[in-house]
């Protein structure tokens, strides 16, 4: 593994050897402190927005298979 920094960016470069699964559930963890790095959004704010997520989401899925009849 080769870590180089150029200008406002870190690079990482990995042997074609490594298994990409692996890397992409490091590079998506990454992106997401990337993106969360300055939200100012509280704890409880999220956990009201994942609920509203996931309740919105059951509706659709309940309509979609004919839950609603």
């Amino acid at each position: 593994m080769i870590v180089e920094r150029k200008n406002n960016e870190i690079l990482v470069r990995f042997s074609a050897g490594t298994k990409a699964s692996k890397i992409q559930s490091i590079l998506d963890y990454l992106r997401y402190e990337e993106l969360t790095s300055k939200s100012e959004a509280t704890e409880k704010e999220i956990e009201e927005l994942t609920k509203k997520s996931k309740s919105d989401r059951w509706e659709k899925i309940r309509k979609e298979v004919g839950l609603d009849d």
